[in-house]
């Protein structure tokens, strides 16, 4: 019988990668964005990490532990825990972790709940932490601290209202707490000496309200709830009962998925379609209001509230300062899976992904946006910067090649019906002369570009089904085309012929050239790194490439003594061309990785992957 191995394992002699910066935020995790009480620091999750991002250096840290997507995260009051839950399979334990956060490292693994930990909670003095189980589980656990164990735990909803699946700890006492979800909202008394916790149920009248957001008063005089019906209802944990609702009229689009309590009075409130809002009870109307992009899922104080933090689910961070109200936007990235990276010619400062609707460049050593191209409705598959560097080409859905100038975005020119089922790669020549793509119908389209105009030169039909890679020789007379019908073909650029053709029994996903041309090493669904003779097409030897998932990426440097692979066992991995050894794995992707790129003079290696994450990894030998 085998036993499972971790992926670590797979490697023994291999040494880990030296991760250097993440972009990317999972802006769905319903208040996933935190501020840490020290002022200083962002707390967030991106796929199975967590980040702990510096607000005002580009320090990073990450906290690695989760075995699938975390699904909350909760901060003590003090500042001296961070809690965080994940997803899992079906009837499997989901984990919840408890991190110290000034050594940055795993202090417990508390499992209970099977499925998913909706939400999380530390009570006021980090005595407690509270935990609610996903819609297959239902119980509402509470769990010691100091002793690392569960105290007790409970139905978190009655038999016949729907599932809770937000929870808050009472401001000033360790012994009440609130839960609240569909059709439900509920009070707990925490009886330590019984080890029970008895719930009361809150009396709404005729209201049936699904909530999705909550948030206590500092004097627990009051909680507020938000709901999916987009207003907001106002109830006094004593009595239990509803104070007021609101607004009557102009109700919040696509419900209120976050709410915040003021120390001064008053809430922010951020919508599902967006809109941030300041506003009082009893009438809920904007007293002041910004429109940000994608639903809003956590807002998070700044200390007293005076600046806070705003995330959407389109994975952008705000920071606005309270009294002007108007966003800075400080973090972004994609929130798609990411398809394509390229570095312009020659230099490492800068690179471009794509993503979905989007394509974005980026500043490499800050971690910044230059620029966002975006065409609507659409996905791009490839990009590739001409060797001038004067533009962008990208390979779209819709069948068009789009050209764009790298500084400003401007559309610069489009080839219509380039292809039948969307164009899917894309190269350029060194020359900036010639554009070849492939398709999805397999086809391969070489065009010659002038200076205003755009021409195809040759059709050549030989793939039976799409084009997944293309990459051009040094001297632009051969390119090599991977297709996931199982063939790579090696194609005369100057005759416009096929030279050779390379069969496999598998989908091939990527392609490279030795920086010396004889030989071509491919992969792809097989989990084979396969090195070919480009001059008769033979195969030169076979590496297993990964124990579990595709290779999707592959790229090789300059010098060809080194090249990075990376795939769906969400590993970026290093080998030595000649020995066909690992030497270096990098462990950090929570999605399978889709391309990987070793940056110009071989500083950087830059993976992307399927959660729309982007990681920067230091290359590990000296270039």
């Amino acid at each position: 019988m085998e036993t499972q191995t971790s992926p670590k394992d797979e490697v023994a002699e291999a040494v880990e990668l030296e991760l250097e910066a993440v972009i990317g935020f999972n802006g769905h995790v319903p208040t996933g964005l935190k501020c840490h009480p020290d002022q200083e620091h962002l707390v967030y999750p991106l796929g199975c990490t967590i980040l702990i991002q510096a607000i005002n250096t580009q320090e990073q840290n990450f906290l690695h532990g989760h075995g699938n997507n975390v699904s909350c995260v909760a901060i003590s009051k003090s500042g001296l825990y961070v809690a965080s839950g994940q997803v899992t399979f079906m009837g499997f334990k989901a984990d919840i972790i408890l991190w110290d956060y000034k050594k940055r490292e795993l202090m417990a693994r508390l499992s209970l709940h099977k499925g998913k930990i909706e939400a999380l909670a530390f009570s006021p003095n980090d005595i407690y932490l509270v935990s609610l189980g996903g819609p297959d589980d239902g119980s509402v656990v509470v769990w010691s601290i100091a002793k690392r164990e569960a105290i007790c735990g409970s139905p978190a909803a009655g038999l016949n209202v729907g599932n809770a699946t937000t929870v808050i700890f009472s401001k000033c006492r360790d012994e009440m707490f609130v839960t609240a979800g569909n059709g439900t909202i509920r009070v707990w008394e925490l009886d330590l000496p019984n080890r029970k916790i008895w719930p009361t149920e809150c009396q709404t009248g005729q209201m049936k309200r699904i909530v999705m957001s909550i948030s206590m008063a500092n004097d627990d005089s009051f909680f507020y709830l938000g709901t999916t019906t987009g207003d907001i209802l106002k109830m006094n944990p004593r009595t239990k009962l509803l104070a007021d609702t609101g607004p009557a009229k102009d109700k919040f689009s696509l419900g209120v998925s976050a709410i915040s309590c003021l120390k001064m009075g008053g809430l922010l409130v951020g919508s599902g379609d967006g809109l941030l809002v300041f506003c009082k009870s009893p009438s809920y109307k904007p007293i002041k209001k910004i429109q940000l992009q994608g639903g809003i899922t956590s807002i998070t104080l700044r200390g007293e509230g005076h600046q806070f933090f705003v995330g959407t689910e389109e994975s952008h961070i705000y920071r606005v300062n309270f009294t002007n109200f108007k966003e800075t936007l400080i973090t972004t990235c994609h929130f798609e899976s990411v398809e394509d990276i390229a570095f312009p010619f020659g230099t490492a400062e800068l690179f471009a992904t794509c993503a979905k609707k989007d394509i974005r460049v980026w500043h490499t050593l800050t971690n910044r946006e230059l620029l966002r191209i975006t065409v609507p409705n659409m996905t791009c598959h490839g990009i590739d910067f001409m060797r001038d560097g004067k533009s962008i080409i990208s390979a779209w859905d819709d069948g068009r090649i789009r050209a764009f100038a790298p500084e400003t975005g401007r559309l610069m020119y489009v080839i219509n019906n380039a292809h039948r089922i969307g164009v899917t790669a894309i190269a350029t020549t060194s020359d900036c002369k010639r554009v070849i793509s492939g398709g999805g119908e397999g086809e391969v389209r070489v065009w010659h570009i002038g200076h205003q105009t755009q021409k195809l030169e040759e059709a050549l039909k030989e793939h039976k089904s799409s084009v997944s890679c293309i990459r051009v020789k040094k001297n632009n007379e051969e390119c090599v085309t991977a297709s996931t019908d199982g063939t790579c073909i090696i194609w005369d650029l100057v005759r416009l012929r096929r030279n050779q053709m390379i069969l496999a029994n598998t989908l091939f996903q990527c392609v490279c050239y030795h920086p010396e041309e004889f030989q071509i090493i491919t992969s792809g669904t097989d989990r084979k790194i396969a090195y070919w003779e480009v001059f008769d097409g033979s195969v030169i030897r076979e590496l297993d490439g990964s124990l579990s998932g595709a290779v999707n990426g592959m790229d090789i440097t300059v010098e060809g003594v080194h090249f990075v692979t990376g795939g769906n066992d969400h590993l970026v991995k290093v080998w030595d061309y000649n020995e066909g050894e690992v030497t270096h794995v990098g462990v950090g992707h929570s999605g399978n990785i889709t391309r990987i790129r070793i940056s110009p003079g071989n500083q950087y290696i830059v993976s992307v992957s399927a959660d729309g994450a982007i990681l920067r990894w230091k290359y590990p030998f000296p270039s």
